[in-house]
């Protein structure tokens, strides 16, 4: 528990790591969940709204259709704000990127808050579209940020607060979404703008706060700038021996720009770095943790819950996941990535077989709705517990500074690409599969963990230059076997 004090004792970086996250990867659990509760409403309000315009309602197709575009709108403006995250990263630095990120959510919540008033539906879906440039601008930046402020002995618990944070926006959404607080008839359009709070109090904090030292070295070549940030973040002036690190860290990609996305697949010395973040990356999406909200309701109603009571057991399920992120925080830097990762894939796979089964005994054995109703809460804790946090501090520490920004983006792409898959296929994959629909979502977990136990080695402890030279010895390889490979040194001073 020695790191965890040490963490408390450093106030400057708490408030950091507070600041990012409210107006950060908070706003990505919080929006996804609070479009759930006014969705007859809104749906509602369209059809009054064309009514009113037209003179004739709509189909309900063409309601549903409608929707459907709403709610897409959110991963399709997640993709377009992961790609542009790299670019800002680079060019306006990680604090500055959060805090201009805000931008969209201001203008989002003025949209929403006003539609209803200004009589148009399409007010919501641009709102709902730059709500998911904001997630996915922080999704990327926010891990990216924290990850290069942090010291090496925190810096995975450090990074893993992004996850924490969406999961108690997740919760908060929910909890603010009853039908008591704003999720009633009336007060809808104040529900889709409730996110400019998060967003202001961003503003408002992260600018007392340093940016990250890492970029302004490597990146700006401000040393003095540099040290002064790491003496507020640190809370001492011993900081020679991380100073030093980072040092040989800027000597490391001395000469080198800013990787662009099409480079990393280009280059055969971060092959396995790549490979690494595309299955896993892939595999948060496709492991079928978000379906289970899916079947929640269902499994809770069939379990005798009553029907006005749901949303507050649901309440639970998103609950569950931010207990085991922040348990996941505490304990990663003991227990480091790869045992993590590994049990979390393991277990949800486990999960989804009892799951199936007893989905299939719904209707047969009285008590198979309350062992449906476990595994959803054992497969989100199992998801909470290692892939839901893991899996975004990795690209920060198996990519040199000069491709961090890069790997971001293909990973923020795959991320709301596979949302979008995900949420598109799996109405289908259930009409096909019925009970055995988490199938594909079994084989997921188990490729996955095979691909952990057999090909990740861990970086719990190790500089980011360690990891990058312990990457180049396996990428490099069979150029070693053959007589051509020189040694980490070579990596380091060529310009790729």
């Amino acid at each position: 528990m020695d790191k965890l004090q040490r963490l408390l004792q450093n106030k400057i970086l708490i408030l950091t790591i507070c600041a990012a996250g409210i107006g950060g990867t908070f706003q990505y659990g919080y929006n996804i969940s609070i479009i759930n509760a006014p969705a007859s409403y809104i749906q509602v309000f369209m059809n009054t709204t064309w009514l009113e315009r037209m003179g004739v309602p709509l189909e309900s197709n063409t309601v549903l259709l409608l929707w459907s575009f709403t709610v897409s709108a959110y991963p399709l403006g997640g993709l377009t704000g992961a790609v542009a995250a790299g670019p800002m990263a680079i060019m306006l630095g990680r604090k500055m990127s959060l805090l201009l990120n805000n931008g969209f959510v201001i203008i989002a919540a003025a949209l929403s808050g006003c539609s209803r008033m200004a009589k148009s539906f399409e007010m919501i879906m641009l709102s709902r579209f730059l709500t998911g440039v904001n997630a996915g601008v922080s999704m990327n930046i926010q891990p990216m940020y924290l990850a290069e402020s942090a010291p090496k002995k925190l810096r995975g618990a450090v990074a893993l607060t992004s996850a924490s944070f969406t999961a108690l926006g997740l919760v908060l959404g929910q909890v603010v979404g009853l039908r008591e607080l704003l999720g009633g008839e009336e007060s809808w359009p104040f529900l889709l703008a409730s996110n400019v709070v998060p967003a202001l109090i961003q503003l408002t904090a992260l600018p007392w706060f340093p940016e990250s030292p890492r970029y302004l070295l490597i990146d700006r070549g401000d040393k003095e700038s540099c040290v002064s940030a790491l003496q507020k973040l640190r809370g001492t002036s011993d900081l020679s021996a991380e100073l030093e690190e980072m040092l040989a860290e800027q000597a490391a990609v001395k000469g080198q720009r800013a990787k662009n996305p099409w480079e990393l697949f280009q280059n055969p010395g971060q092959r396995w770095q790549l490979v690494s973040i595309v299955v896993l990356s892939s595999a948060m999406q496709l492991c079928g943790n978000d379906s289970m909200y899916f079947y929640a309701a269902y499994v809770f109603q069939e379990a005798g819950i009553p029907e006005d009571k749901i949303p507050y057991v649901v309440i639970g399920t998103g609950s569950c996941e931010l207990i085991t992120s922040v348990t996941c925080n505490m304990i990663i830097d003991y227990a480091g990535r790869r045992p993590l990762l590994l049990g979390g894939y393991i277990f949800m796979a486990a999960w989804a077989i009892v799951f199936m089964v007893a989905l299939s005994q719904q209707t047969q054995i009285s008590w198979m709705p309350y062992l449906s109703m476990a595994c959803i809460f054992a497969y989100i804790l199992s998801f909470g517990i290692g892939p839901a946090g893991v899996t975004g501090v990795l690209p920060t520490e198996v990519f040199d500074q000069m491709s961090r920004p890069a790997a971001y983006m293909i990973c923020g792409s795959l991320l709301w690409f596979n949302l979008f898959v995900v949420g598109t296929a799996f109405p289908f994959i259930v009409k096909s599969l019925a009970h055995f629909c988490y199938i594909p979502f079994l084989v997921v977990c188990v490729c996955t963990a095979l691909y952990v136990w057999f090909f990740l080695p861990e970086t719990k402890g190790k500089s980011f230059l360690e990891i990058s030279e312990e990457f180049g010895k396996r990428n490099f390889k069979a150029k070693t076997r053959g007589g051509f490979y020189k040694g980490p040194e070579e990596i380091k001073t060529t310009s790729l």
